[in-house]
């Protein structure tokens, strides 16, 4: 009796503590990403004069920024399609619901913390193709590490030509060092899948493992897998081309590399998860970025401004387009993803609901 009382007060000891952990985290870690948004802003905005440089970003040249624009919407598109190319062989999405799902994840990105857009998309995309949901969030997972693999790379071909500051060095190092740990457990999922499975069978999440397992050895076995790699290198080539478009409506005379440089530094730089889209870190690092060039801190605060919001600005319209669109609401794809996050289940729901 005494022991069946000690082991019943330890898991509510165990129970409380995990609950008290869990209530410091829901209020510690966003506190946490907006004070650091907070003093990037700060960093950024300080003595910036705004009577003298809303003028200049006011005479910006529109074509360039019209430029910018429909490059920036167009590497979402490019992202949908190599979505599709990964899920091939373990569902047949629509090219349109793909880039559907991506801009409903986008736009969630954009007004909640912790990039939770990425388990929003994973799950509309689950619910719209009927495949598990641990699955849709393997897929996303791999097209991160397609992402982080192009742009170590494209940071080493270009460290050698430029001053990059020390502590971005180490931070590329670091990353290098995780993607290739990453890299090896996934080539030991997607090519030993009987390994694998061995491997997961004891854990109490052996279901859900199951189907990661099974998803990615689909995925890797398909030859859309290495075209899904080679589309990523467009995905992230784009995205130089809105950063040099709006230098160019700046009349900044740098040169195309200024404008990859700017881009992996951004990467790199938001890599963790900060506020909602980023705000304060992405203009801290495109100002970091620019002042690699020589270029005055006033006039690369106006560019990171513009830049801000020629990135922003078409996503809330593309996320809004896609939930009218999907019939659905932001507020329920949320709930539906952290619900089955936390359970570890399958939505099963109607796709056409």
């Amino acid at each position: 009796m005494q022991l069946q009382v000690s082991w019943s007060l330890s898991r509510m000891s165990t129970f409380t503590r995990s609950a008290l952990r869990s209530r410091v985290s829901a209020w510690l870690y966003p506190a946490a990403g907006y004070a650091i948004s907070l003093v990037c802003l700060v960093w950024v905005y300080r003595g910036f004069d705004w009577k003298s440089e809303l003028p200049k970003l006011a005479s910006a040249d529109w074509r360039w920024i019209t430029v910018a624009v429909l490059f920036d919407l167009a590497v979402y598109f490019i992202q949908g399609w190599r979505w599709r190319l990964l899920l091939m062989p373990v569902a047949r999405p629509s090219l349109f619901r793909t880039v559907q799902a991506v801009f409903v994840g986008l736009f969630a990105n954009e007004i909640l913390p912790f990039r939770s857009g990425e388990l929003v998309r994973g799950y509309a995309i689950a619910k719209w193709s009927q495949i598990p949901y641990s699955v849709a969030l393997s897929s996303v997972a791999v097209e991160r590490l397609f992402d982080g693999l192009w742009l170590v790379l494209g940071f080493y071909l270009i460290r050698p030509f430029l001053p990059v500051p020390g502590y971005i060095r180490d931070g590329g190092a670091i990353l290098a060092g995780l993607l290739v740990v990453l890299a090896l457990a996934l080539g030991g999922v997607m090519f030993r899948k009987q390994h694998a499975h061995a491997a997961v069978s004891a854990s109490r999440w052996s279901g859900v493992l199951f189907h990661v397992v099974e998803g990615l050895h689909a995925m890797g076995s398909s030859p859309s897998f290495y075209a899904a790699l080679a589309v990523s290198f467009l995905y992230l080539a784009l995205q130089v081309a809105p950063i040099y478009a709006l230098m160019r409506s700046f009349d900044l005379d740098l040169p195309f590399l200024a404008a990859v440089v700017v881009l992996v530094i951004l990467r790199l730089g938001t890599i963790l998860p900060q506020a909602p889209g980023n705000v304060g870190g992405f203009q801290f690092f495109a100002v970091v970025g620019l002042r690699l060039f020589d270029v005055d801190k006033s006039t690369a605060t106006s560019l990171a401004t513009i830049m801000f919001v020629v990135v922003t600005v078409p996503l809330w319209v593309g996320g809004l387009i896609a939930i009218a669109t999907a019939g659905v609401r932001l507020k329920d794809l949320h709930k539906g993803a952290r619900s089955s996050f936390r359970t570890r289940q399958v939505p099963v729901e109607d796709p056409k609901e």
